[in-house]
């Protein structure tokens, strides 16, 4: 698991600070850090021990720590999940890494119906703290089977938290929390392309458990909720929006898609009137029409001075070829905003 394909080397649109890591340094290091705070950590997930180290996340950790805690396994996503509950269970605490969270669906019954409910089936006496490591891996020609995003099926089952780091911050201190702190199994939905985003992270350990949105950027005129890369794309987008039109956009970054926290954004578009929402996965059945409707129920629909826009994947699956023109990016964004802010203009001109 070490060919990083066609990830992008991002622009800088994080806060830098003094200790800039990249997204996939982040994650090494509280890899790191989970295993030498708590022993009852182990980690295992296919390629964890190779040469690649899960795209550079695991390298050294057998070595340091054994390969009793840190440990390959077969290709087997249901097994592995299971072994993750036993664990959990027995008093340990298991970080499972599926490097493909498109197969993630052949350990939906592990997740969904044991892991994600044990603790209510058994009236708190049984709890199931298990982190899980995945990825959402598109580019390089990887296609329908291996190019899916599939965070909105997994926060659809009550018991599951879910997690969408974009900063390197994040991917750090939602690791830690899910490997150390949650009383319950952790989803952590990565994203490929983010691995080499840089920006600040704290040294020492410190936990990201569910909480608000996070503004990465001000302003005034519209307001962008995106999660995962759609952050990225968001943040790009609103600096084109800055310079080329005059548009002052606020990005606001979900970070936890379950639980789902819209206060941030409901407090935006009250000022703003203006909505887009921004994912990474399919826009039908999909957490861009879950945000608008809550935010709708937020603010009213009074509040709103256009019709929100949607930004997402197209209802097909995703191809082995033409992926620029199949995944949404920055241009979607700017001219979605433009196109709101243009209505706006012509509306209040009448």
């Amino acid at each position: 698991m070490s060919n990083w394909g066609t990830t992008p080397q991002l622009p800088s649109v994080l806060p830098q600070g003094s200790r800039p890591l990249s997204y996939s340094q982040a994650i090494a290091e509280g890899m790191q850090q989970a295993l030498s705070i708590d022993p009852r950590v182990r980690v295992f997930g296919e390629g964890t021990t190779d040469k690649g180290g899960t795209y550079g996340t695991t390298n050294g950790l057998d070595a340091e720590f054994g390969d009793d805690r840190v440990f390959d396994v077969p290709t087997a996503e249901g097994v592995i999940t299971g072994m993750g509950i036993g664990m959990s269970l027995a008093g340990l605490r298991p970080i499972v890494i599926h490097p493909r969270n498109d197969f993630l669906l052949v350990g939906m019954d592990q997740i969904a119906n044991h892991a994600a409910k044990w603790d209510l089936m058994f009236n708190g006496k049984y709890t199931v703290p298990m982190a899980i490591r995945t990825i959402s891996c598109r580019g390089w020609g990887s296609a329908a089977q291996h190019s899916q995003a599939l965070h909105s099926i997994f926060a659809h089952f009550p018991g599951l938290q879910v997690a969408l780091p974009m900063t390197p911050s994040d991917a750090k201190g939602m690791l830690l929390y899910a490997a150390c702190k949650a009383t319950g199994p952790v989803m952590i939905m990565e994203h490929k392309w983010l691995w080499k985003l840089t920006g600040d992270v704290s040294e020492g350990a410190y936990y990201c458990s569910p909480g608000p949105s996070q503004i990465l950027r001000s302003g005034d005129d519209v307001t962008i909720v995106s999660m995962s890369y759609g952050s990225a794309d968001a943040m790009i987008a609103a600096q084109t929006l800055s310079k080329s039109h005059g548009i002052e956009a606020e990005v606001i970054d979900l970070r936890w898609l379950r639980p789902l926290d819209v206060s941030v954004a409901c407090e935006s578009v009250a000022r703003t009137g203006l909505l887009i929402v921004v994912d990474t996965g399919h826009i039908q059945f999909g957490a861009t029409g879950e945000i608008v409707a809550q935010v709708l129920e937020g603010v009213g629909p009074a509040a709103l001075k256009a019709t929100p826009k949607r930004i997402g994947m197209p209802d097909s699956p995703v191809p082995a070829c033409c992926e620029s023109s199949y995944f949404p990016g920055p241009n979607d964004i700017v001219n979605a905003a433009a196109n709101l802010c243009d209505q706006v203009s012509l509306a209040g001109s009448k």
